[in-house]
């Protein structure tokens, strides 16, 4: 058999269950660390309930995903994942999700695993957004997750460092609400209002212009110019304000 022959044959089953998303659709993905508990507490050590370590370690692999050949244009991680917002108008592979999730997957787990020096894996789902208001809902949604397990993670390691084990210190927190969980660190003398943002919010990563100084060495003068960089945004806003900030990337 011819190879054009044997290709058309192939391919139908090759391509029997790719998915495209829709072109009135909006896009984000979500990465997620596998087995990320056990690299940041066993392996690796990281500091509990925060390291700043593994914080840059995230930001970097968003970085590189920012850059690794889709129109992305807003980028944030909280604990161990990542979620990326594409351009409205992002073509890439025809839009196929096959595509969408294995490039990004490889390419975080790549630019994460370089970066630590011990392999690590990502996986990745792609999301349809029907409209810009469910977009800021998803983003919202995953602050809320990054404030809610910044609070427990807090409470709980207390009570770890305190002598609990895990399950005692699970079972300690259960059905606690959050009133509870901010007097119980007010009570160890941990404010948590007070707490750095990142740590509350999660990490924003996007696109801005940057005025830098210059020197033309030919008018002999000091000059600014403007550059297009990645800005990594560590005070992302809060409730409505951040609603508003989502919507600004989709005008």
């Amino acid at each position: 058999m011819r190879f054009d022959d044997f290709d058309k044959k192939m391919r139908i089953y090759e391509e029997s269950l790719d998915q495209y998303i829709l072109p009135d659709m909006y896009i984000v993905a979500r990465l997620d660390g596998r087995s990320f508990t056990r690299l940041t507490k066993d392996v690796c050590k990281f500091e509990a309930p925060f390291d700043v370590k593994f914080r840059d370690l995230m930001i970097k692999t968003v970085k590189s995903l920012m850059g690794c050949g889709f129109r992305i244009v807003y980028g944030y991680t909280e604990s161990d994942e990542i979620s990326l917002l594409f351009h409205s108008e992002e073509n890439t592979f025809g839009r196929k999700v096959r595509k969408i999730n294995t490039i990004l997957a490889g390419e975080a787990s790549a630019a994460f695993s370089i970066a630590l020096g011990i392999v690590s894996v990502f996986d990745c789902r792609v999301i349809p957004l029907p409209n810009k208001e469910r977009v800021a809902d998803y983003f919202m949604w995953r602050q809320e997750d990054a404030h809610r397990n910044s609070l427990n993670s807090y409470c709980y390691w207390i009570l770890r460092r305190e002598g609990l084990d895990q399950n005692e210190a699970d079972k300690e927190l259960k059905g606690k609400d959050v009133s509870f969980k901010n007097e119980m660190l007010f009570q160890k003398g941990i404010n948590y209002n007070d707490l750095p943002e990142w740590q509350k919010r999660g990490v924003g990563v996007y696109f801005k212009d940057i005025v830098k100084d210059g020197y033309d060495p030919i008018k002999k003068e000091a000059v600014t110019a403007k550059r297009r960089e990645l800005y990594v945004d560590l005070n992302i806003p809060s409730g409505e304000d951040y609603n508003s900030f989502i919507l600004s990337f989709l005008k």
